[in-house]
């Protein structure tokens, strides 16, 4: 049994089409596949092999993809074999944002056919160059049992049902998440028995359940300091890609935000150098563009927004606000996000920009600013690195928070939809580019957001785990336990 602990305090669902939370989308990636997978250590998206779809071809106008599924993959829990009615009804789920958060990711795709049991085409609506990523382990991409998902309806995220190495087996509220081998694995049974994923929410706590040896693998903390203080004290760390991207959102709802130049005081009033430096340079990279550093598509044109406390002052002056202005911010207290927001609370407070925080648990942090309540968003996430996965979460005007297709838009933009959307469709790889490039530009001057820094995960595994493959990096944020895992006993 591999003993885990990701720095939950629970876990919110299962259900690989709902699990947006780091912690969550952890637990969920070892009971799922997609069609195709990131090999086990690699976020490459160049690096995408086969998985429950053995191979694929795609027509000359690149708008048909044809998979030709596994035979004798099972699901869990007796649920029978793995069919092509179940990758029909994964994808369409996936699609569907009453049951699923990442259906944006799927706008492109027109229809869904089993042309027999092991035979699945998807007819795509335009030529989409990222495709093949979209069906992957990954999101959106992992395939459900149709049965299981009919039964359990809303309950699904409770007792998922997959394919993966391991299967659920329980949870017991704020205390754990055990899974269990799943001997038929069509990869071959698994090494390990299963897995428990204890919920140690205090990094001070977990960290002495490690040297304690009560767990095996665990997430630490993203600040320099500690990892050089881990690496001395001879634990295995691994930092890793990709970088979960932060960015403030400005909330143009709420007012004075709705005026440009106060916008850009606090752009002006914001320096983002300090708080990299605090954060460390094996852990940050500075960002420069509200498309994280690395993604296809991703351009620094347009600079970041210079660091100037005298402007910031005088913009707010010219804005009408010259004695100063007050923000509400609802802050989580977890290790990654309270301290770099006390950082900018500070900055902001040179300027005469006062910045309310509201601390809370980071569920509830999740709540409220998917209700609007907050006029500044600190925001992290990862996704799949192309320039449209992150455009279209956080700055196409469908995904605005309230809205029917509502995704992560904390800041209500809007200025680039025309780009965003026309790069989406554009099967031209330079003018696509071009786009994407246009996009930014129009975000970055209409101050929808102000890019901080990418923060790498760090996880730090005992020296009794062997991962059974090469790590370089995970897309689901934490290192993949697989069917070739090991632990020996301490």
């Amino acid at each position: 049994m591999l003993r885990i602990s990701s720095g939950a305090a629970d876990n919110a669902t299962l259900d690989p089409h709902r699990a947006t939370s780091t912690v969550d989308k952890g637990v969920a990636s070892e009971m799922f596949d997609g069609l195709v997978r990131f090999p086990p250590g690699s976020a490459d998206p160049q690096a995408l092999e086969a998985d429950l779809a053995e191979s694929w071809e795609t027509s000359s106008d690149s708008k048909v993809w044809t998979f030709h599924l596994r035979k004798g993959v099972r699901f869990h829990g007796g649920y029978g074999e793995m069919q092509a009615e179940d990758v029909v009804y994964s994808l369409q789920r996936a699609a569907d944002p009453k049951r699923s958060s990442f259906a944006a990711t799927f706008a492109g795709v027109d229809k869904v056919e089993a042309v027999d049991d092991y035979t699945v085409r998807v007819t795509l609506k335009y030529p989409d160059a990222g495709f093949l990523g979209r069906v992957s382990d990954y999101h959106g991409g992992n395939i459900v049992s149709k049965k299981a998902a009919e039964k359990l309806g809303d309950k699904f995220g409770a007792a998922p049902i997959g394919t993966g190495p391991f299967a659920f087996g329980e949870h017991v509220t704020q205390q754990y998440v055990k899974l269990v081998a799943n001997d038929e694995y069509f990869r071959g049974k698994p090494k390990l028995g299963g897995l428990i994923y204890r919920m140690i929410p205090s990094d001070s706590a977990r960290e002495l359940a490690f040297v304690s040896n009560e767990i095996d693998l665990m997430q630490g903390k993203r600040e320099q300091r500690w990892v050089e203080r881990s690496i001395k004290r001879d634990m295995k760390v691994d930092v890793f890609e990709p970088a979960e991207f932060r960015t403030l959102h400005l909330n143009r709802t709420v007012k004075p935000l709705d005026n440009l130049q106060v916008r850009q005081a606090v752009a002006a009033a914001v320096n983002v150098d300090e708080i990299v430096r605090y954060v460390g340079k094996d852990v940050a990279t500075k960002g420069c563009s509200v498309v994280p550093n690395g993604y296809q598509g991703h351009d620094c044109s347009a600079g970041a927004y210079p660091y100037d406390v005298e402007r910031a002052k005088q913009l707010l002056a010219e804005a009408g606000f010259p004695n100063g202005i007050t923000l509400k911010s609802v802050v989580s207290n977890i290790a990654a996000q309270q301290p770099i927001m006390e950082i900018v609370q500070a900055q902001l407070a040179k300027a005469g920009i006062k910045l309310d925080m509201e601390v809370v648990d980071h569920a509830t942090y999740q709540a409220k600013s998917r209700k609007d309540q907050s006029a500044v968003v600190f925001y992290g996430a990862a996704r799949f690195p192309v320039a449209d996965s992150y455009l279209t979460e956080f700055y196409d005007s469908a995904s605005a928070i309230g809205a029917p297709t509502a995704m992560s838009n904390f800041s209500h933009c809007s200025v680039a939809d025309e780009a965003i959307r026309a790069a989406r469709v554009e099967p031209d790889a330079k003018r696509q580019l071009a786009l994407w490039k246009e996009a930014q530009t129009k975000i970055h001057a209409d101050v929808c957001g102000i890019p901080l820094f990418g923060l790498k995960q760090v996880w730090v595994h005992s020296d009794r785990v062997d991962y059974g493959y090469d790590f370089q990096g995970a897309l689901n944020l934490q290192p993949p336990v697989t069917e070739r895992t090991t632990v020996t006993a301490p």
